[in-house]
C-alpha cells in the first residue's frame, strides 16, 4: 500500500492520518518519542505493509513480474493500488476524494515536527494534497515511480520493472476493494493489541 491506501485504512480504523504516513519515515521499534496516537498509526502502517506483502490476492500479480524484476513488484503494486483506489474512490467512500485528500494534507502538515524528528521532510498541506490527487492519473503514478526510483542505488531496475504497470490494471482493479476490506478487518481485529504495545 502507498500513501492513499494507508490513509484510507487509517480513516476506516479511526487512527491517525499523520501516523499512517509517518510509518514510512520512522525507523526502529522504539516509538516512545511519539504521542500514542502517532505511535499507533506507525504500528498499524507497519502491519499493513506486512499483511499486504503476504496477501494471497497479490501472489498471482507478483508472479507476473520477471524474476529479475520481482524484487520491485511490491513497490509497483503499492503505487498502482493507489491509482486504482483514487480512480474508483466513489465505490468505496462517500466523502469526495478531493475533500479527503485535503484533510489528509492538513493532518500531515500539522504533524511536520514529527516528520522532521524522524528524518523526513516538511510538506505543506497543499503539496501533499496535490500529491495524493495526482494518483488519479497515470502520469502521477509515472512521476511517483520516478521519485521512488531516484532514492534507490539502481533506479533503472525499478523503472524497468514498472515499465508496463498499466498492463496490471485489468487484474489488479477487481482485487483492490476486497484487499482493502480484508486488511481493514485484520487491523480492526488487532487494534487492542496494537494499543497495548
Amino acid at each position: 500500500m502507498n500513501f492513499l491506501a494507508h490513509l484510507w485504512l487509517a480513516e476506516r480504523t479511526g487512527t491517525s492520518l499523520a501516523g499512517a504516513v509517518l510509518g514510512d519515515v520512522v525507523r526502529g521499534a522504539d516509538l516512545s518519542a511519539y504521542p500514542p496516537a502517532l505511535a499507533l498509526g506507525i504500528q498499524l502502517h507497519r502491519r499493513v505493509d506486512a499483511t499486504t506483502d503476504r496477501h494471497p490476492a497479490l501472489h498471482p500479480l507478483r508472479a507476473r513480474f520477471a524474476p529479475g524484476r520481482r524484487r520491485y513488484a511490491g513497490i509497483v503494486l503499492d503505487l498502482v493500488t493507489d491509482h486504482v483506489l483514487a480512480r474508483d474512490w466513489r465505490a468505496l467512500e462517500t466523502e469526495p476524494l478531493t475533500a479527503f485528500c485535503a484533510r489528509a494534507g492538513q493532518a500531515i502538515a500539522e504533524a511536520a515536527p514529527w516528520f522532521l524528528q524522524a528524518g523526513g521532510r516538511r510538506t505543506t498541506a497543499g503539496d501533499f494534497t496535490r500529491l495524493l490527487l495526482s494518483y488519479r492519473d497515470p502520469a502521477g503514478i509515472d512521476l511517483a515511480l520516478q521519485r521512488v526510483a531516484s532514492r534507490l542505488r539502481q533506479p533503472a531496475l525499478l523503472l524497468d520493472a514498472a515499465r508496463d504497470w498499466q498492463a496490471l490494471m485489468p487484474a489488479l482493479s477487481p482485487v483492490v476493494p476486497g484487499l482493502l476490506r480484508d486488511i481493514e478487518a485484520q487491523l480492526q481485529a488487532v487494534m487492542p493489541v496494537a494499543t497495548q504495545a
